[in-house]
C-alpha cells in the first residue's frame, strides 16, 4: 500500500462512466421488469460498492467519502451510467468513481439478464479527476 501519510488532506472529485448496451426489446421492458426497477437498484448498488471500495481492490485506500451520485439514463441502444465521487483526504476518488460505474453496470446486467444475456458492459472509463499532487485531469472526447 503507498504511504500517503505525509500528503496533506485536499478536497478531491472524480468521475467515471459506463456503458450497458442493449437490445430494445430489452429497453422497453425495463419499466415492467419482474425484479423491480433496474436504474434505481443499479443506482443504489454503485453508491454502496462506491462505500466499499477498498475491500474490492487490493492496496487501496479506504477513503471517507463525503458523496456519491451515481445517474443511469435510457438512451436509443443503452443504459448510460454517469458517476461522481467526493472526499477530502490524503488521497484521491478516481477507484471509487469507476467502482460505482462498474457496479452499476453489472446490476442493470443482473437486472435485464433474463431477457437477454447478450447485454454488453463496455467503455468503463475516468471522465475527470480534481485535486492531489498529479492535478486535474479531463478526458479527451
Amino acid at each position: 500500500m503507498v504511504d500517503v501519510s505525509s500528503k496533506p488532506a485536499s478536497a478531491r472529485e472524480a468521475s467515471a462512466s459506463a456503458f450497458v448496451a442493449m437490445a430494445p426489446a430489452v429497453l422497453k421492458a425495463l419499466a415492467t421488469n419482474p425484479k423491480g426497477d433496474p436504474l434505481e437498484t443499479a443506482r443504489l448498488a454503485g453508491i454502496m460498492a462506491a462505500k466499499k471500495t477498498s475491500e474490492l481492490i487490493p492496496l487501496c485506500h479506504p477513503v471517507p467519502l463525503s458523496h456519491v451520485d451515481v445517474e443511469l439514463r435510457q438512451c436509443e441502444n443503452g443504459i448510460t451510467i454517469s458517476t461522481t465521487a467526493k472526499t477530502n483526504a490524503e488521497t484521491g476518488v478516481e477507484m471509487e468513481a469507476l467502482v460505482a460505474a462498474s457496479v452499476a453496470a453489472l446490476t442493470v446486467y443482473d437486472m435485464c439478464k433474463a431477457l437477454d444475456k447478450s447485454i454488453e458492459i463496455r467503455e468503463i472509463m475516468l471522465e475527470r479527476k480534481t485535486g492531489g499532487k498529479s492535478g486535474n485531469y479531463i478526458r479527451k472526447k
